[in-house]
């Protein structure tokens, strides 16, 4: 029997922030409370420590400095995969591993999921990834790193370990192996071309 699915991928914009929001808020935040800001750092016109964590993201979303593909299921959003430029994403895990050996920076990058807890391990993270390509895509396209961890084969781990995927997940949407930077997080890229017309 085939499998249909009747999710839709949108962009988080001022339209879908509340949608958004209502999946943040669902499961207290995020991360510890992030709201899906930490890769994020200050703009010229708001300043993350003056703002709680939904405020923040939302100026960011009205500055159009804050990227993401949202996975809707009817009026719902219950996963989202984060990209944007290294401008607007500054702040990743191993900055200084990564710089170091970063000849070629790439125009985006990718660094954050998130999944529903009641829609875990049913591939909505691919799905949100792939969206996150088709809305570069859209977006006049180009180079695309990302940073996911590399588990050991059969080991299982807590999903909070897994915010930006696997090495696998990547590999299937159709990202190439660079190298390690930290413990587990390796370095992935792709070239996304142009959307036609």
């Amino acid at each position: 029997m085939a499998v249909t699915t009747t999710h839709m991928i949108k962009p988080l914009t001022a339209d879908t922030f509340r949608a958004w929001l209502s999946l943040v808020q669902k499961h207290n935040g995020v991360w510890g409370g992030c709201y899906c800001s930490y890769f994020h750092g200050d703009t010229e016109r708001t300043i993350k420590s003056e703002y709680d964590g939904p405020t923040f993201k939302q100026r960011l979303v009205a500055e159009g400095v804050a990227h993401a593909a949202l996975v809707f299921d009817g009026d719902d959003v219950i996963a989202w995969c984060e990209y944007g430029s290294p401008l607007e994403l500054p702040r990743i895990y191993h900055r200084k591993e990564y710089d170091a050996g970063e000849n070629k920076p790439a125009p985006w990058r990718i660094t954050c999921f998130f999944v529903d807890r009641d829609h875990r391990r049913s591939g909505v993270a691919r799905e949100a990834l792939d969206g996150a390509l088709e809305l570069i895509a859209l977006a006049g396209g180009g180079e695309v790193v990302s940073f996911p961890n590399e588990l050991a084969p059969g080991k299982r781990t807590s999903s909070s370990f897994l915010h930006n995927g696997t090495r696998a997940m990547f590999e299937k949407a159709g990202f190439s192996f660079e190298r390690h930077i930290g413990k587990s997080k390796t370095v992935m890229r792709t070239t996304v071309p142009p959307a036609c017309g």
